[in-house]
C-alpha cells in the first residue's frame, strides 16, 4: 500500500540529475586534460593572458617549477576613451551641467522601484505555481483584491450608515 509512502519530490530529483551530470562532465574534463598532456609531452604552452590573440608562452614546467613566468605587458590603454559627441550639450557655457528632466525621472522611478531579483528564474516559478506546495502568485492576487473589495463594501455600508444616521436626526 502507497499510504505511508512519501512523494518523490521533483527539486531533487532534479538536483540529483544534475549532480550526476556535472560529475560526468569533470571526469570528461580530466580525461581530456590528461589526453592533451600526453599529446604534447611534458612541456606544457599556454596561451597569452595579456592580449586575446597573443602568442602562446611555454608553460612552468620548462623553466623549472620554483620560477614563475612573466609577460611583458604594454602600460597604455589600447584606445583612449573618446567623450561621446551630445556631451558637449549637457554642459552650460558656464561649465555647469544643465537640468536633464528626463534624467531626472529616471533616477527618481529607480528610487521607488525595489532591486531587480537575484535570480529571475525563481521568481517566475514561483509567480507561475511551477512548485509544488506553493500557491500561485495570481491566486494570492486574487485572494487580496476581493478582501479590497470586501473591506471597501463594508467602508461604504458603514458610511452610508452614519449619513442616514445624521440626516434623520436633523
Amino acid at each position: 500500500m502507497g499510504l505511508f509512502k512519501k512523494k518523490p519530490d521533483p527539486i531533487t530529483d532534479r538536483a540529483r540529475e544534475l549532480n550526476a551530470k556535472i560529475a560526468a562532465l569533470e571526469s570528461k574534463i580530466k580525461q581530456l586534460n590528461e589526453q592533451g598532456r600526453r599529446a604534447e609531452g611534458t612541456e606544457g604552452r599556454f596561451r597569452s593572458t595579456a592580449y586575446p590573440s597573443g602568442q602562446t608562452v611555454p608553460g612552468p614546467k620548462a623553466h623549472g617549477a620554483e620560477e614563475p613566468v612573466f609577460e611583458k605587458v604594454d602600460q597604455q590603454p589600447l584606445k583612449a576613451e573618446e567623450e561621446p559627441a551630445n556631451a558637449a550639450k549637457r554642459y552650460n557655457e558656464l561649465g555647469i551641467r544643465r537640468y536633464d528632466l528626463f534624467s531626472w525621472w529616471e533616477r527618481l522611478r529607480r528610487q521607488f522601484q525595489g532591486p531587480p531579483a537575484p535570480n529571475p528564474k525563481l521568481v517566475n516559478y514561483l509567480a507561475a505555481g511551477s512548485i509544488q506546495g506553493l500557491r500561485p502568485l495570481r491566486f494570492e492576487k486574487r485572494v487580496a483584491r476581493r478582501r479590497f473589495i470586501a473591506l471597501a463594501i463594508v467602508l461604504a455600508i458603514v458610511l452610508l450608515g452614519i449619513l442616514l444616521d445624521l440626516a434623520r436626526r436633523h
